[in-house]
């Protein structure tokens, strides 16, 4: 019975064909000590301390880059180690002057053989992102607990019952530092945590895109250069508004098995091996003025249910329809099964390990997530 109904998912699939931008993705850690001598005298950062840092780089990468097709990934990683590698243990004051978040991420953007755009996070709530033009986006994330309920669900909807959430927000705004960020959500911390969303003035029914751009509408007076608000209701699942429209997201995660096919025989990738993979819906559609939702998240998980199973604790080599089992093969074939059940999925993240993997992408590129 599974052979055939694996059998029926690949010939089904066979006949979807999807195009779309692909970027592939890696990380690195680095630890390193630092000060920073261009803060107010009294800012804690011009004391010697130290972070475990995390740089992020993503890319449209040249056909033949990889040495082989699938590769590109573990070439990637292996760049960004190398040049990671040369601030590990390191007294970052010896490389760069002033070595904050941005420019120690353009350091690292320099020394790299290709243009990407590159993350860095100092801290797991901060961290900066330059993007494809090298413009710098200051990002940090805080938390709220709160209870809500969603008073326009169908009877019997499990949200239409009082519950709640540790929300977590993720605030980027373009040419302004951390602090600025904290100052200018420091009100709404007060006002969101610890508190029932619906009695606030214009959350009367709090979905994720509801509180993302009642967020922005508070925030961007204080912070002209806000460039989006993203808003966790769970790990799993939120939504982003950048002042014009929202996308939302569905994260899963894979115990799956494979071997990559295109990979030389000597590659220890040739062998059977396994991955814990996150794959990452993002969605784009207009907003229900009713509901105050795009999509219900409950109802993404149930259409992409028949895909998640086809990958989920199986062997994906043996995907008849599948190209290879590398991170932009899956991304593909899952971008096309999703749109076949959820035509308003428009990009898919496909990650093996933590922010290592591939991105397809219908259209113009999105902002990547902050891991």
């Amino acid at each position: 019975m599974r052979g055939m109904a694996r059998a029926a998912m690949g010939s089904r699939s066979s006949t979807v064909v999807m195009d779309g931008r692909v970027w592939h993705a890696a990380s690195a850690g680095f630890e390193a000590a630092r000060r920073l001598v261009q803060v107010p005298p009294s800012h804690r950062a011009r004391n010697l301390h130290g972070h475990g840092f995390q740089a992020r780089v993503r890319g449209e990468l040249p056909a033949g880059w990889a040495e082989f097709p699938g590769g590109e990934v573990q070439r990637l990683q292996a760049e960004l180690r190398e040049v990671t590698g040369m601030l590990d243990y390191r007294l970052l004051n010896e490389v760069l002057t002033e070595p904050s978040d941005e420019r120690l991420a353009r350091w690292i953007a320099a020394q790299l053989p290709l243009p990407l755009e590159v993350a860095l996070q100092s801290r797991p709530d901060r961290g900066v992102d330059l993007d494809a033009e090298g413009r710098a986006h200051a990002w940090r994330r805080h938390a709220f607990h709160s209870a809500h309920r969603l008073p326009n669900v169908p009877e019997g909807h499990k949200c239409g019952r009082m519950h709640g959430h540790g929300f977590e927000v993720l605030i980027h705004a373009q040419g302004v530092d951390h602090d600025a960020i904290d100052d200018g959500w420091a009100p709404l911390q007060a006002q969101l945590h610890h508190v029932c969303l619906n009695d606030l003035p214009g959350l009367e029914n709090p979905t994720s895109e509801m509180l993302s751009s009642w967020i922005w509408e508070r925030l961007q007076p204080a912070l002209p250069t806000l460039a989006h608000v993203t808003v966790f209701e769970t790990a799993s699942c939120g939504a982003c508004y950048d002042g014009r429209r929202w996308r939302t997201w569905k994260e899963f995660s894979l115990d799956s098995a494979l071997c990559l096919r295109r990979a030389p025989e000597s590659s220890p990738l040739r062998r059977l091996h396994g991955h814990t993979y996150t794959l990452r819906l993002h969605l784009e559609a207009p907003l229900d003025a009713l509901m105050g939702w795009t999509l219900d998240f409950g109802d993404v998980k149930r259409l992409f249910d028949p895909v998640f199973r086809a990958l989920d604790h199986q062997p994906l080599h043996e995907i008849e329809s599948l190209t290879d089992c590398d991170p932009a093969s899956l991304a593909h074939w899952a971008l096309g099964q999703a749109r076949e059940r959820l035509p308003q999925v428009d990009r898919v993240d496909l990650f093996e390990t933590p922010a290592c993997g591939a991105t397809v992408q219908l259209g113009a590129a999105t902002p990547a997530l902050p891991v």
